[in-house]
């Protein structure tokens, strides 16, 4: 028997709204039948009565039944959107969030006209370094991470993107900095920062699915990754260098008084989309030089 689209969404409905309640649902089978059945989102408004393949009814309702799980449609599907642009994930990287792409809007924003060198700490699934490399068209663009498998996949999404990010597997806690050959103007990172004590309130899709190598960080040192990274910047960084931070949003003030104690300057502490304290910047000045 061949179901029409209608159908087919009656029964994934069925399935999902007592899970993900109806706009999710909508947003969610939407993704599901342009990946499925590579139907915009006007020709699947239009073309209810249309027969679909078994293989393609058959395929989106084991899709149905992973989300039942709470699986990430990302991981399900294997891509997702950042900032424009079209990103390959799997559960050895983290899901790119509307959050960093404020971040990276806002580096672009301050940089758009200059040849900058540019390090990203923690790259993960690479949407920070290759997203800059495609809209900062006169910088070089560097990427670190811990991560075997991460680096696989941002080196993949710079192919998919057709730019060029130089990557390290390097662990910035135990081991040496790469060498860069010209010293960066700019470090960017968005670290771990989830905090242990914090696990009860984040959901399931995150806690069972997403590596906690790149969420959680000790409740006793939740900002060992930012003094660390903030540490090696002063040493690493051109006179008039940027650091960039995305950040736990209870941390904001213990954050910008860390950069303070370090000796950074012009630290501007900004709240996101939804009023949260999600990022900051700070300069970095050779006091010797001044």
């Amino acid at each position: 028997m061949n179901y029409t689209l209608q159908q087919t969404t009656k029964q994934a409905k069925e399935l999902l709204i007592p899970v993900y309640g109806i706009r999710e649902t909508e947003q969610l089978l939407f993704l599901i039948y342009e990946n499925v059945l590579l139907m915009s989102r006007w020709q699947q408004i239009t073309s209810t009565h249309t027969k679909i393949p078994n293989s393609d009814y058959n395929q989106i309702m084991l899709i149905t039944k992973r989300l039942l799980n709470h699986e990430p449609i990302q991981y399900i599907l294997g891509e997702t959107a950042f900032y424009g642009l079209t990103f390959k994930v799997n559960p050895a990287v983290l899901i790119p969030r509307p959050e960093t792409e404020e971040l990276v809007d806002w580096i672009i924003r301050d940089h758009k006209n200059s040849a900058s060198t540019i390090v990203d700490v923690g790259t993960g699934s690479g949407c920070i370094a290759v997203s800059l490399a495609k809209n900062l068209t006169q910088s070089t663009v560097y990427a670190i991470d811990v991560s075997e498998q991460a680096l696989e996949q941002a080196k993949a999404n710079a192919q998919l993107n057709q730019v060029v990010v130089q990557f390290f597997k390097t662990d910035v806690l135990k081991q040496p900095w790469p060498g860069f050959p010209k010293k960066p103007n700019l470090i960017v990172s968005n670290p771990p920062y989830v905090t242990h004590k914090e696990k009860n309130r984040m959901q399931a899709n995150v806690l069972d699915y997403e590596p906690s190598l790149a969420l959680f960080v000790s409740d006793d040192d939740p900002l060992l990754f930012y003094r660390e990274i903030a540490t090696q910047a002063r040493n690493l960084l051109a006179d008039d260098g940027w650091l960039y931070f995305e950040i736990n949003e209870a941390l904001g003030n213990q954050t910008v008084r860390l950069l303070e104690s370090f000796g950074y300057r012009q630290i501007e502490l900004r709240a996101d989309i939804n009023g949260k304290h999600r990022m900051l910047k700070a300069l970095w000045k050779n006091p010797i030089k001044h």
